[in-house]
């Protein structure tokens, strides 16, 4: 979106980030030759959901007095994009979101990101939704029509940007991963949302530690998350296994090969399920609800939930039954066609009175 709001003869973005998840923001800022104009840096040890809440308002109450936007775009369902609609709110400045109208119908899964996207939708004048099924979630909750515009989902362009020209591979671990892996079965692994913390992610980890005893030519990749929660309950049952690789959390471009690379992704990742399918990946996910039920509806993706027993059936299955594999690879990948930006942007402009409303994304055209 900021790279296409650039390109835009009547609009210019301003960039602002908060700068909580330090280590993957710059990365895939450097990726896509972004520099931020303004950075709250609000990142602390030990931080909590309140003390990233009221940092991310009060830091975007003086850069919305700076800059007074014609309006502000938030992506997401993260609490920063919460409290940024709020920010803008408190000053009336207009409000954009960015992958509006996802649901799971249940405020506490996935938490807290459920309500910050329904509590951001109050606050939203342009709703920018991902999918024909976001757009009816947003009717539901009476939105009126003319403030939607389905544009398909940015993490679809971003990913055919990245994917379309080889990349050096940057972490050593994963360059010796590919290595090793050459013509095996490859399953890719990642887990750290807040409501799989600790028994959830020790019955993933057990889950993987048994596929990897049971399948010894199944090269596993687990992208382990810096969160030592997360980690201390993922890690102890891994060790040992020879076909397992733990890695530091993959840049972009790199994961972008993992997922490439890989014959099934086990996730609890909202990106991910819609990153995997458009590579024709077979996804399953340890989560109970998911907001992006498109994927599981057009067969490219299955909720596995976190009990162990279910999650290496599921695996197992795909690794062995051809069929089973084949019909979730070509399943239709109901995410988007590379141009969601485009429509994004096109939509905001339209909002603004300095051009057209776009043609909303159509997966069956």
């Amino acid at each position: 979106m900021v790279k296409e709001l650039e390109r835009h003869s009547r609009l210019r973005p301003v960039v602002a980030v908060t700068g909580q998840h330090r280590e993957m923001l710059d990365q895939v800022n450097q990726v896509f030759d972004i520099t931020p104009d303004f950075d709250l840096n609000i990142l602390s040890h030990g931080q909590t959901l309140y003390g990233i809440t009221t940092k991310a308002l009060i830091g975007l109450e003086s850069v919305i007095g700076q800059v007074a936007p014609a309006a502000l775009l938030v992506q997401g369902d993260t609490t920063t994009a919460f409290a940024a609609a709020l920010a803008a709110f408190y000053q009336q400045v207009p409000v954009v979101h960015l992958e509006a109208g996802l649901r799971t119908s249940n405020r506490y899964n996935p938490f807290p990101e459920e309500m910050n996207r329904r509590l951001a939708s109050q606050l939203t004048d342009v709703h920018l939704a991902p999918t024909a099924l976001a757009r009816d979630n947003l009717l539901l909750e009476n939105v009126p029509r003319e403030r939607i515009t389905v544009t398909g989902n940015t993490v679809i362009d971003a990913l055919q940007v990245v994917t379309s020209a080889p990349r050096p591979v940057h972490d050593p671990q994963f360059a010796q991963f590919l290595q090793r892996a050459a013509d095996r079965p490859v399953l890719l692994v990642t887990s750290h949302r807040r409501e799989s913390w600790g028994a959830p992610i020790g019955h993933t980890a057990r889950a993987v530690a048994e596929l990897a005893r049971r399948y010894p030519d199944l090269m596993i990749l687990l992208p382990a998350h810096r969160n030592p929660i997360v980690r201390d309950a993922i890690l102890p049952p891994l060790e040992g296994l020879d076909n397992v690789v733990v890695t530091e959390p993959l840049d972009y471009p790199d994961f972008c090969q993992a997922l490439q690379r890989s014959t099934v992704v086990l996730t609890d990742s909202g990106g991910v399920q819609e990153e995997a399918p458009s590579l024709g990946k077979p996804v399953l996910v340890l989560r109970e609800t998911t907001e992006r039920p498109e994927a599981v509806s057009a067969g490219s993706a299955k909720l596995v939930g976190t009990d162990e027993y279910r999650i290496v059936d599921k695996v197992s299955r795909l690794l062995t039954n051809r069929a089973a594999y084949d019909a979730m690879a070509q399943a239709r990948n109901p995410y988007g066609d590379g141009a969601a930006a485009r429509r994004g942007v096109d939509a905001i402009a339209a909002f603004l009175g300095v051009g057209e409303p776009p043609a909303e994304f159509d997966p069956g055209t």
